[in-house]
């Protein structure tokens, strides 16, 4: 048996398998983000591991785990953990949807101009550099008792095992890995007043991380040695879940935030589109990923003003027989791909007196399909192109709204089996791979395919003027912007 456990920003989910990948049982649990200012955006570490707790316990008592042999990792992706010598956690977590360190982005380019070169990626706000130089400036009482600085799911890790582990997918997301060579770069830590000694030890996701402590096997009941998989961040790990690890491959993810991920063969960065390119889970493979920070958050928050469920939203949306007349920019948390904005903000143009809910449902929708279409085009530009893609997250279970994703894309999006515990099941691949020293591109192939959503070929030629129209809104609406 294997546990996968997904450290999200709303909940920690825990999914046990047996060797064959099939589901045995799930359990999870809610987490709560706090914002004690605006733009801001933490977390308390204890609580991912009072979650694991209680997931772990709940599926101990149901099934047994006197088989478990390994357990994979997967987590949101950027959030900074600070221990001083002792291991205690020294303030809450700052998260990956924080926007608070800015100006820090721009002191850390100045003080490495070849950040980019070495980094793949541009300094963005979101990532664990810029928010460790904002604790540095403004929190200097914490940052001179640093001893370690974590992810979210390596924290749990810690807790698992006693070590400070990493691995190189969720590693590629600090701003302190060297990506091509997947070691930390001494110049990028150096830029934020930190060395190699304050990083933990980092391996391959699908290789070894340590092993459960012995309490912890005497808690839950494990008969033997139990190997922790380097796991990965939380996107590669649902690439694992839905096989996408073969150069060309990709998925699109209607989550919280958006994604789009593409497989490579190499390192292949295009900072200026803000592409981000990481290490993948698996070795000698790496991926891209376009960003967008508001996708199926973009239809809650609609559903929070409308004050009726984001499903019951979704549902009244027929079939689209032309795009809306309506726009939408999903730019409610700021952006990332292509403009890395944290400043940026959402708006509806081309409102009407006949407009009602159902057309704001349809523009969110076709708005946030647009943002997806921007990330197709900065892939596009690093010289990256995918004939299909599978569609993951919620807002995958709207045949409409794929639909649309589908035909602003023009790209067959498919929905695979099991795909709502892709990063958990990712995790848990992962942890076979460790535990049994298998074949990551054996174990981690894509499942079965529930059914294929075509584009519209009458609707493909339209969305595309949509989305030009959608594209000169940003700069339109930006003007004046601090």
């Amino acid at each position: 048996m294997y546990l996968g456990i997904d450290i999200g920003t709303s909940s920690v989910k825990t999914v046990l398998f047996g060797r064959d990948q099939k589901l045995i049982g799930q359990a999870s649990r809610p987490l709560e983000v706090t914002r004690p200012q605006p733009g801001w955006s933490e977390q308390d570490p204890e609580a991912w591991w009072a979650a694991v707790e209680a997931t772990i316990d709940a599926l101990a008592a149901e099934h047994g785990l006197a088989g478990l042999r390994g357990i994979g990792l997967s987590g949101q992706m950027h959030g900074a953990v600070c221990l001083d010598h002792d291991d205690r956690v020294m303030r809450p977590a700052i998260l990956w949807n924080d926007g608070r360190a800015s100006a820090e982005c721009a002191e850390i380019e100045a003080a490495f101009p070849d950040s980019r070169r070495v980094a793949g990626n541009i300094a963005m706000p979101g990532f664990t550099a810029p928010k460790l130089q904002w604790i540095r400036h403004h929190e200097p009482h914490v940052f001179e008792h640093i001893c370690t600085v974590l992810l979210p799911k390596d924290y749990v890790r810690f807790r698992l095992t006693g070590l400070h582990v990493s691995e190189m997918s969720d590693a590629s997301g600090t701003l302190w890995l060297d990506v091509a060579r997947r070691d930390w770069s001494d110049d990028l830590l150096a830029a934020t007043g930190l060395t190699r000694a304050q990083m933990p030890r980092l391996v391959e996701g699908s290789a070894a991380s340590g092993e459960l402590r012995a309490e912890l096997c005497q808690r839950w009941g494990v008969g033997g040695k139990v190997v922790v998989a380097g796991g990965a961040g939380d996107n590669a790990a649902a690439a694992c879940g839905v096989g996408v690890v073969t150069p060309g491959s990709a998925f699109v993810s209607i989550g919280t935030s958006g994604v789009l991920f593409v497989s490579n063969a190499a390192f292949s960065p295009n900072t200026d589109g803000a592409v981000h390119a990481f290490c993948h889970a698996i070795p000698e493979t790496w991926h891209q990923m376009g960003v967008i920070l508001s996708a199926s958050d973009s239809l809650e928050w609609l559903s929070r003003i409308a004050g009726r469920p984001a499903a019951e939203l979704a549902g009244m949306v027929g079939a689209v027989a032309a795009p809306s007349e309506v726009t939408f920019l999903p730019y409610l948390s700021g952006e990332r791909t292509p403009h890395n904005d944290a400043k940026a903000r959402g708006a509806f143009v081309g409102l009407s007196q006949s407009d009602g809910l159902a057309d704001l449902v349809q523009a969110v929708m076709e708005g946030v399909a647009y943002a997806f279409a921007d990330c197709q085009m900065a892939l596009a530009a690093a010289g990256t192109d995918f004939e299909s893609a599978l569609a993951v997250g919620g807002g995958a279970r709207s045949e409409t709204w794929l639909g649309i994703v589908a035909s602003v894309l023009d790209r067959p999006l498919a929905l695979a089996a099991d795909s709502d515990v892709g990063a958990a099941l990712g995790a848990a691949r992962l942890a076979i791979c460790a535990a049994e020293g298998a074949d990551p591109a054996e174990i981690c192939a894509a499942p079965a395919t529930i059914r294929v959503i075509e584009p519209d070929p009458a609707l493909v030629a339209r969305y595309r003027e949509g989305h030009a129209r959608y594209r000169a809104l940003y700069p339109a609406l930006g003007e004046g912007r601090a």
